[in-house]
């Protein structure tokens, strides 16, 4: 039942006691401040990771070469190490029932690129169909490289968004248009999208093309893949990891480098990559939790100091109260009253000041592995109520001995 007189004296006393009432609130509303903020960046460093896996496929493989580092079998250091088509079939044919997607790419370079009397500096790849699945490039018009652009050597070039805005802003597409590499002219056939606007300014051409027309020979610069969805996450990562693992060994023989020379040949796995930060991520959002919570416990034993030095001030009014007849739970009320108003007046405007700022202010946070911080509105609320449950709790006990003061004690009180 709502009792007004009760009320009026927890407003009398914050009234009498306004500077000690508005630091005990301050320390309980920055503990849910601080713990909603921390955990935004916490969901916000999920979300930029998640982000920056969405890049490429998800169960990618990427292979690229380098240089040995040490002598094996004859071999002397300092070799570099040469991807070729036999390799990639070679794999193909031997671990094809595992492989979902997969393309060779070869960067094209030292070729002059132009449209018209216009001079072009983008990145000339090539490539395989499978590469548009295994980059995540969603086309926006025309289509990508095929299997008879492959067959036939085609001179046909994919081109990024960014470079049709860039170079064919004026014409209502460019498909059809002609670009020249070198002097040969090159018929765009599709135009991509990336997540990233940086990631447009590659030129797609057939690998075949690539190779036979500027002098590739059988030369690839690295190997892609993806394999195919799992039944769980941590079933993906350990088929990702067997596959890479394999994969290293072969071509570590097929070019007779040292099993411990990890330099030579380097593989990535985006589904092991993906664990490693999703597991230093859960253990950030942990430390953010420990650091939340020793706030707000903080800001609960700093009730609880008020509450009793509440109890000592009204010593002598408690045993008047007492004198007259009033219950012990009566007085245990009074007390906690008190406390529970000022913790859940402060713990709701910690909550909504801090929600307040991460929703104007997370919409527009991009930096690297942190976008978009924010935090799940249920485990916020589901926070401040614990926060009163403790403030509560912190007050019961200084509640409790004043509702057991001797009124022959509390009336001599000074």
């Amino acid at each position: 039942m709502f009792d007004i007189e009760r009320w009026q004296e927890i407003f009398d006393t914050i009234r009498k006691n306004k500077l000690r009432t508005f630091l005990t609130g301050l320390s309980v509303a920055s503990g849910i401040f601080i713990l909603v903020i921390l955990l935004g960046f916490g969901q916000g460093m999920q979300n930029g990771i998640a982000h920056e896996f969405e890049q490429d496929a998800s169960t990618s493989v990427w292979v690229w070469p380098g240089m040995t580092t040490m002598e094996y079998k004859g071999m002397n250091p300092g070799r570099r190490i040469q991807l070729r088509n036999g390799n990639f079939e070679y794999w193909s044919r031997a671990e094809g029932d595992r492989i979902e997607r997969e393309s060779p790419r070869l960067f094209v370079r030292d070729v002059s690129v132009n449209y018209g009397n216009e001079a072009l500096v983008y990145g000339i790849h090539g490539v395989a169909s499978g590469f548009q699945f295994i980059e995540n490039a969603k086309m926006s018009q025309g289509r990508f490289i095929n299997l008879t652009d492959i067959e036939s050597t085609a001179k046909v070039v994919v081109i990024g968004d960014k470079i049709r805005k860039d170079v064919f802003g004026h014409l209502e597409t460019p498909i059809g248009e002609y670009i020249e590499f070198s002097g040969l002219p090159f018929k765009i056939v599709g135009v991509y999208k990336e997540l990233r606007e940086r990631e447009e300014e590659t030129l797609y051409i057939p690998l075949t093309t690539a190779q036979k027309v500027f002098n590739g020979g059988d030369r690839v610069s690295n190997l892609a893949y993806t394999l195919p969805p799992a039944g769980n996450f941590d079933q993906a990562v350990a088929e990702a990891v067997a596959f890479k693992d394999e994969l290293r060994q072969y071509l570590q023989q097929a070019h007779t480098i040292a099993p411990e020379d990890t330099s030579a040949i380097q593989v990535w796995s985006a589904m092991e990559e993906a664990k490693r930060y999703y597991s230093l991520t859960g253990n950030i959002k942990f430390f953010f939790w420990f650091v939340g919570i020793c706030t707000i416990i903080a800001g609960v034993v700093g009730v609880s100091n008020i509450m009793l030095i509440v109890v000592k001030e009204r010593t002598r009014e408690i045993g008047i109260r007492k004198a007259l007849g009033a219950k012990p739970w009566s007085i245990v009320g009074m007390i906690l009253h008190e406390a529970i108003f000022v913790t859940a007046l402060s713990g709701f405007f910690g909550l909504i000041l801090s929600m307040g700022l991460l929703e104007l202010v997370g919409p527009h946070v991009e930096v690297d592995y942190i976008m978009n911080p924010s935090v799940n509105l249920t485990v916020a609320l589901s926070t401040v109520f614990v926060l009163i449950l403790a403030g509560t709790i912190a007050g019961f006990f200084p509640a409790w001995r004043a509702a057991n003061i001797r009124v022959i004690n509390a009336l001599r009180d000074e």
